[in-house]
């Protein structure tokens, strides 16, 4: 039980790598808010979590939208008093080809650049006042500039099979031109979530406190370990 404690919001945990993600933290003992555009799937997340045994709330979210995010989180601690964790999963992926229309670029951007923003600065008093616990979505900004309080993980879990990528990933084309990205050549199925965010969230806890400049970023993708100051990469083939 490795969150145990632990309060965890996860945005777009009605489906894919966000639902994979809220069971895992759920089944290492932490609370979870599942925040999703679609409420229904939040909720089918919730159920799964409580027949498990683990304690869940499911929360109607636009995270495009910074009012709805303050009350994502204002929800969050009403029912659980605290917020320690934020997983930004939220996100959407075009699916009209490789030079979508301006519209079409802008709504993806808005959900999964501008959404993770908005979620992270709507938490980021909660995270405080919890004594400082992690975020994990990809940015290193905020790792810069909300340390050493709150920790900043990112997590780049490669090609997954997901609601979301399974249009795009069906098309024989597109396995040949990105399957030999994929680790091993192959595309993680099944449990998506299976522990890129907890390992991220358990090296959070390990480690001391964070100089100004450190995140972590743990990547399914590659297995080079950076050189850069104050950035360290965890090899999941090998964890």
């Amino acid at each position: 039980m490795r969150m145990q404690g632990k309060t965890a919001l996860v945005t777009g945990g009605g489906s894919g790598l966000g639902r994979a993600t809220a069971l895992r933290l759920a089944a290492e003992g932490a609370r979870v808010a599942c925040a999703d555009l679609a409420l229904a799937r939040a909720e089918e997340t919730v159920k799964a979590v409580t027949a498990a045994g683990g304690e869940a709330v499911a929360i109607e979210v636009d995270v495009t939208d910074a009012a709805a995010c303050g009350r994502m989180v204002a929800a969050t601690r009403q029912r659980f008093g605290t917020l320690t964790t934020l997983v930004n999963s939220a996100g959407v992926a075009s699916t009209l080809g490789h030079t979508p229309p301006a519209a079409e670029w802008r709504r993806v951007v808005e959900v999964n650049l501008t959404g993770t923003w908005l979620a992270a600065q709507a938490a980021r008093e909660a995270l405080t006042a919890s004594g400082g616990d992690s975020i994990t979505n990809l940015t290193r900004q905020l790792a810069m500039q909300w340390a050493p309080t709150i920790r900043v993980n990112c997590v780049c879990p490669g090609h997954v099979e997901t609601p979301l990528t399974a249009t795009f990933m069906a098309d024989p084309t597109w396995g040949l031109r990105h399957g030999p990205q994929a680790p091993n050549a192959r595309h993680a199925p099944g449990d998506p979530g299976r522990s890129s965010v907890l390992r991220a969230l358990r090296a959070a806890a390990r480690w001391p406190p964070p100089r100004r400049t450190e995140c972590s970023v743990i990547s399914e993708r590659t297995s080079q370990r950076s050189s850069r100051p104050g950035e360290a990469v965890a090899r999941l083939d090998s964890a």
